[in-house]
C-alpha cells in the first residue's frame, strides 16, 4: 500500500512538473488562437474602428503578425482590450498570451513585475499638450498648474519627479483609469495640461474636435521606449515572439514587402533565403514553421509598412518617422535587428 501511494505521489509530482514546463506556445498552438491584450482606445496604436468595429492599430498589427506566424492567418486572435493597470496582471493570471499595449520598458518593470519584455517596437518620449488660449509656450511655464494623466503609468511618476526636481509648489495631479477619460477631464477644463507620450498626444489631438486649438509643447521628459511583452521564464515563447517582431525590422532592411515578397521568393542569395525559410532551419530552432518570416510579411508587411499604414503621412496620426529614433539604424535611427543567421 506505502509503495503504491509513493507511486501514485510520484506521478502527480511529475505531472505537475510537466504542466508547470510547459510553454504557452504549447497552449496556444492547441487553442488554434492567440489571445492579445491591446489598447482598445489609443488612436494610431490600438483601437477599435468606428466603421468595420474591428480592433486597428500599430500595436495591433504585431499581435496580427504572431497569428500570421504561427497560423499563416493574421485573424486568429482575440483581442483582450486592457488598462494601463490591468495589463501585467493580464499576464501574470494568463488572462492573455501577450500584450502589444504602448508600454515602457523599464527597470523596476522587468525586475519586479513577473514579466518579459520583447524588443522595442517605438522609441517614444513623455509630453505635454495644452490648449492654446492657455498661451503657454513651454513646459517650464506650469507652475502651479494642474495636470491630467492615467494611472498606474510611468508618465504619472516622470511629472511627479518632473514637478519635484523644479521644486514647483501648488502643482496637482489628476489620474484616471483610462485615457479617454483623462481627455475628456482635460477638455472639460478640469485640468490645465494633459501628459503622456507624445505618439499618444498626437493621436489624441487628432481625434479633437478641433485640433488646431490644440499645442504639444516642444519639450520631451524622458525615455519611452516602448514593447510588448510576456511571461517570465517562458524562453521558448518568448524566443518566437521576440523573432517576430524582429523578422518584420529585417524585412524593410532587405526591403522585402508584401508587394515584392513573391520575387524575393525565388531570390538566390544565401541571406534571403535563409531568412526566408527556403534553405536551413532557423524558424524550426524557435519552434515555429521555417517560413513563418514569409507569413508575416505576406499577411502584415515589413516594419515600415506597419508603420506607414497606422502612423505615417497618410494616417489621421502622422508621426514622421524620417530622422527619428523610429527609423532604420541605417537611416540614423535605432531600428535594428540581430543577424537570422
Amino acid at each position: 500500500m506505502k509503495r503504491l501511494v509513493l507511486i501514485v505521489l510520484s506521478f502527480l509530482l511529475l505531472t505537475a512538473f510537466g504542466l508547470a514546463q510547459k510553454s504557452r506556445m504549447d497552449v496556444v498552438m492547441e487553442r488554434g488562437k492567440l489571445i492579445c491584450g491591446v489598447n482598445g482606445k489609443a488612436p494610431g496604436f490600438g483601437y477599435v474602428d468606428e466603421k468595420t468595429g474591428k480592433y486597428m492599430g500599430f500595436d495591433v498589427d504585431f499581435c496580427r503578425a504572431v497569428s500570421a506566424a504561427l497560423f499563416d492567418d493574421p485573424d486568429r486572435v482575440e483581442y483582450v482590450p486592457l488598462t494601463a493597470k490591468a495589463r501585467f496582471n493580464a499576464i501574470q493570471t494568463g488572462e492573455v498570451d501577450v500584450v502589444f499595449r504602448n508600454t515602457t520598458i523599464t527597470t523596476s518593470r522587468d525586475g519586479s513585475v513577473g514579466v518579459d519584455f520583447l524588443p522595442v517596437n517605438f522609441y517614444d518620449g513623455q509630453g505635454v499638450m495644452v490648449k492654446k488660449e492657455l498661451g503657454v509656450k513651454s513646459v517650464y511655464e506650469l507652475e502651479g498648474a494642474t495636470v491630467c494623466t492615467n494611472q498606474g503609468t510611468t508618465t504619472e511618476k516622470n511629472w511627479t519627479d518632473f514637478v519635484r526636481s523644479q521644486g514647483w509648489k501648488g502643482n496637482k495631479l489628476l489620474t484616471f483609469e483610462s485615457f479617454d477619460k483623462v481627455f475628456n477631464a482635460f477638455m472639460s477644463g478640469r485640468c490645465d495640461a494633459v501628459t503622456t507620450d507624445k505618439s499618444g498626444l498626437v493621436g489624441w489631438k487628432a481625434k479633437a474636435p478641433d485640433p488646431e486649438a490644440l499645442v504639444i509643447l516642444p519639450e520631451t521628459l524622458s525615455k519611452e521606449p516602448l514593447a510588448g511583452f510576456t511571461f517570465q521564464n517562458d524562453s521558448r515563447w518568448r524566443d518566437a515572439l521576440t523573432w517576430i517582431v524582429y523578422a518584420t525590422i529585417q524585412a524593410e532592411e532587405f526591403g522585402i514587402t508584401q508587394k515584392n515578397l513573391d520575387e524575393f521568393l525565388k531570390s538566390d542569395k544565401p541571406a534571403i533565403r535563409r531568412f526566408l525559410g527556403l534553405e536551413g532551419t532557423l524558424g524550426k530552432g524557435l519552434g515555429l514553421p521555417n517560413d513563418f518570416v514569409a507569413r508575416v510579411i505576406r499577411h502584415v508587411g515589413n516594419y515600415g509598412e506597419i508603420y506607414d499604414r497606422h502612423l505615417g503621412p497618410n494616417s489621421p496620426f502622422f508621426i514622421p518617422r524620417k530622422g527619428s529614433l523610429n527609423d532604420l539604424y541605417t537611416r540614423g535611427g535605432l531600428m535594428y535587428s540581430p543577424p537570422f543567421r
